[in-house]
């Protein structure tokens, strides 16, 4: 018996369960289409304060219905009454008898009351219906018991029979052998003992009517609110078919489908909705050829700008050579003009690489040559070709890299380039102080149950030590685990970066501090280059730095080009500076957290 108690139980728990699991999909459905459709807001919310008005009006047309019928019922009842009692009063006159005498004497004025055809002579009471009479000779100093009676007199009640034996009228409603009636009584003092006369009217007719009229308002209620919610979904569809419409034109617009336009139909306000939305697509597209005619230009005349400058810069530069190996042999000041032009000519070449870079990444021409290799001799060339630079400027490079390979696939070229541009900024942005460079990375990683790494993909990914893992680019490699990242970062303890300058740091030509005098004298297109490089790779370049506090810069690549990572291998800001808010540059850039300036 416990154990089938215990199913039973068991049974019922799995039901309750997979009615609420089935109650919270039908409620997050519901919850879908509620923010989604608007036609769908608008019908519910119609067909809801339809309903509320439509019950606040059924309640009160049953309430006036039925005080109608009750108070024309009570006024009938009490003509009716008042014809019985003189009725009664002309078959009782003189002395009424004692018990068995009176008896009969109030059941020949029951008959007669019930065979009178004085009802049926007064229209006014005729309009009260079919009655059952009572006559009774009762005595308030008597027990009921003891009380002389014809009819049913069982139906009246005893507070009805109170008020009535103490010679007032009274009526009220009563229910007696699952039946309602109206009983109205009054006094007889026309004999020489006390008598009552009750009158009991069944209800049952004004309890159907009331019963049609209640099903008649439900009924109509429904149907009310059916065509309510089909006029109200009708016209709302008119509405929101065009605003759809719209919207479905202004997603491909914005896909590229740049000669999309909305179909005009009449003068109305849609239609003038439409018009308007043709004509601001039309200008757009004109302004957006116009600024890829304007770019394509642009990039042409950079590209054939820096190519066109190369032959005469070669020309300047074998002359510079020259005088420059020659300078031992000038006076001093034109041996200084030949070291100036030579420095100059270096900046130049500078330029005109980054130039013609830029172009090609513009032209979205650049393709990596990405092979796995250990990036660890990759940092260790990048710090000895900035090594005589730092050398002059006083500072420190202090290396931080694993005992281990750290394998990854990238474009060594290009993450050297990358490297070299950082160290080259921290070193000129570090007031002679040292420069930490260091490199981490993470194994391959598994995501959590339930999510493949193609979920994750552009999502920050909260981990331990407060940063935030990118998941930048596809979904490269197997899609239940992540190949993991490999991150470094650049620290230098100089002057650091105001509030607010985050947003421009990687902009073309952006500086800091234009009035600044500079050692490396950069083209301003470092950074902008390498952000490039970081993108091509599926990685990220991400910066911080405070006032006083110095700053760091860091790349960070996915083992796979273009893959996927969850947990970045190296903070930012850095550990020396500890938690802030807003601390990762991965996704949550502080307007405080300043990347550093552009070479």
């Amino acid at each position: 018996m416990r154990d089938r108690l215990s199913g039973l139980g068991g049974l019922l728990l799995g039901l309750a369960r997979r009615v609420a699991a089935f109650g919270r999909r039908k409620s997050t459905a519901f919850g879908e289409l509620w923010r989604h459709s608007l036609q769908f807001r608008v019908t519910v919310s119609t067909l809801a304060m339809s309903a509320a008005v439509v019950f606040v009006l059924g309640m009160v047309l049953q309430n006036q219905i039925t005080d109608r019928l009750m108070t024309t019922k009570e006024e009938a009842a009490t003509a009716q009454l008042d014809a019985v009692v003189r009725t009664v009063e002309s078959e009782l006159v003189g002395d009424a008898g004692q018990d068995d005498a009176l008896r009969e004497r109030l059941t020949n004025a029951v008959n007669r009351i019930t065979t009178s055809s004085v009802a049926a002579q007064d229209a006014a009471s005729s309009a009260a219906g079919t009655f059952e009479p009572v006559l009774a000779a009762g005595d308030p100093e008597r027990p009921a018991s003891r009380t002389v009676f014809a009819g049913p007199y069982d139906k009246v009640s005893g507070r009805l029979r109170g008020f009535v034996e103490n010679n007032t009228p009274a009526k009220e409603f009563h229910t007696a052998d699952g039946t309602t009636y109206l009983a109205i009584g009054a006094p007889i003092t026309t004999t020489t003992r006390p008598l009552q006369v009750y009158l009991l009217f069944p209800l049952t007719s004004e309890q159907n009517t009331v019963a049609t009229v209640q099903n008649t308002l439900v009924v109509g209620s429904f149907a009310l609110l059916a065509l309510l919610a089909g006029i109200t979904n009708i016209v709302v569809r008119q509405v929101v078919q065009p605003v759809r419409r719209a919207a479905g034109a202004a997603e491909q617009f914005a896909h590229g489908e740049l000669d999309r336009r909305l179909e005009v139909v009449g003068e109305d306000d849609l239609a003038k909705l439409a018009v308007a939305y043709n004509e601001m697509a039309a200008s757009i597209q004109r302004q957006i050829r116009q600024l890829e005619e304007f770019g394509e230009l642009q990039r042409r005349f950079t590209s054939d700008v820096s190519h066109e400058l190369r032959t005469p810069l070669t020309t300047v530069r074998m002359a510079a050579d020259v005088l420059h190996a020659s300078r031992e042999q000038f006076p001093a000041g034109l041996a200084r003009s030949t070291e100036l032009l030579t420095d100059e000519l270096d900046r130049f070449e500078q330029l005109l690489a980054d130039l013609l870079e830029i172009s090609r990444l513009d032209a979205g021409v650049e393709e990596l040559s990405s092979e796995v290799a250990d990036v660890r001799p990759i940092v260790e060339r990048a710090v000895e070709q900035v090594s005589g630079l730092a050398e002059s400027m006083g500072s420190a490079i202090e290396v931080d890299l694993p005992d281990g390979p750290v394998e990854a696939e990238v474009d060594a070229r290009r993450i050297e380039r990358i490297l070299r541009n950082l160290l080259a900024n921290a070193l000129d942005h570090g007031e002679g102080r040292p420069v930490h460079v260091r490199l981490a990375s993470t194994e391959r990683e598994t995501p959590p149950v339930g999510e493949a790494a193609g979920e994750h993909a552009g999502v920050a990914t909260p981990v331990a030590d407060g940063t935030s893992g990118a998941v930048p680019g596809g979904t490269s490699g197997a899609a239940d685990e992540w190949p993991g990242a490999v991150a470094i970062t650049i620290r230098d303890q100089g002057i650091g970066l105001r509030p607010g300058e985050s947003e421009l740091v990687f902009n073309r030509f952006w500086r800091a501090d234009p009035s600044r005098n500079r050692r490396t004298g950069g083209t301003g297109l470092g950074l902008a280059i390498s952000q490039e490089d970081a993108r091509l790779h599926g990685g990220t370049l991400d910066a911080w730095g405070e006032p006083d506090r110095g700053s760091c810069f860091r790349l960070t690549l996915p083992r796979k080009v273009g893959g996927s990572y969850a947990a970045n291998p190296l903070p930012l800001p850095p550990e020396d500076v500890g938690p802030t808010a807003g601390v990762d540059g991965d996704r949550d850039v502080r307007p405080d957290v300043q990347p550093g300036e552009t070479v």
